[in-house]
């Protein structure tokens, strides 16, 4: 079993082109569009913070440069807002706002695929455990997906990833894994499959794009050959990396909105305005009308 260091750092993979959501993504980054009133990836972030984690790591690619910039002040606007007296807003982004030295940015040239993108925040990372969160997938539960990795990888140590059930005849669209013993909140697991025949599936338990690795990752990613998709496939890394250390299963239980594909995305619009006592009193009744109204 590898040493139980500290999670400090995460990583996000921002680099991809959201070509499933263009024409908008033509200019704006699939990570900065809005669920209700705030970015896909301010969603991500805080549930890292929540965590524990101390340092943010941003692969990012070409046209991506807003993501920095979201992420520091805006000299205007604050002005702006100050001369206006406009404290509530100003309270609001000085909440969202990291603190100076906490945020690193680099960039994955091509796109060669996750395990690519893990592999170029290498340096930045440094030889200790890191989370990964997938800055697609939002999650809405009583305790925070990472913030119960972290909690599980304290007993289990090795490596974490989190994941859900999905019904048994969906489970060749995912990574499935394999269930052994019992730890903490979760299981240990006994193989990793990417997208199994179907029939095949050791579990029915799917990945969902939450991770926390050692190190070692790095070298393995570094040597990778490519696979499905002509790119370098991180369950690839995983599977060579599970040859030498543990990986354990945290199971949330909460929702999964996947905000790549059109339908996750708005169904994560819809999940978080009902939660907002400010938004849900007036849009409950109209969507139960259009609700009503479908034939």
């Amino acid at each position: 079993m590898t040493e139980k260091r500290k999670v400090r750092k995460a990583v996000f993979p921002v680099a991809g082109l959201g070509t499933r959501f263009l024409p908008a993504t033509k200019a704006v980054p699939k990570e900065m569009l809005t669920v209700v009133d705030k970015p896909v990836i301010q969603y991500v972030v805080d549930e890292a913070l929540e965590a524990g984690i101390e340092h943010l790591i941003f692969v990012t690619g070409r046209s991506k440069a807003v993501i920095e910039d979201y992420f520091d002040i805006q000299v205007e606007l604050d002005q702006t807002l100050r001369e206006r007296n406009k404290k509530a807003e100003i309270e609001l982004l000085e909440a969202i706002l990291p603190k100076a030295g906490t945020t690193s940015f680099t960039r994955q040239q091509a796109p060669l695929g996750l395990g690519h993108a893990v592999w170029c925040a290498r340096d930045l990372v440094g030889n200790e455990p890191f989370a990964l969160l997938l800055p697609d997938m939002i999650m809405k539960g009583e305790k925070g997906c990472l913030k119960g990795m972290v909690d599980l990888y304290e007993h289990s140590g090795g490596n974490v990833v989190a994941v859900e059930e999905c019904a048994p005849e969906q489970a060749h669209k995912y990574g499935i894994v394999g269930v052994g013993d019992r730890v903490g909140d979760g299981f240990k697991i006994t193989k990793m499959v990417e997208k199994p025949a179907r029939g095949t599936a050791p579990s029915n338990f799917f990945i969902n794009g939450r991770y926390i690795l050692q190190p070692e990752i790095f070298p393995i990613l570094e040597r990778q050959e490519r696979g499905a998709g002509n790119e370098i496939q991180l369950t690839d890394g995983m599977v060579k990396l599970a040859e030498a250390q543990a990986f354990a299963a945290y199971h949330f239980r909460g929702e999964t909105f996947d905000c790549g594909a059109k339908d996750g995305f708005i169904l994560a619009n819809v999940a978080f305005a009902l939660e907002r006592a400010d938004i849900r009193p007036t849009v409950e009744g109209p969507l139960k009308t259009l609700l009503q109204g479908l034939k």
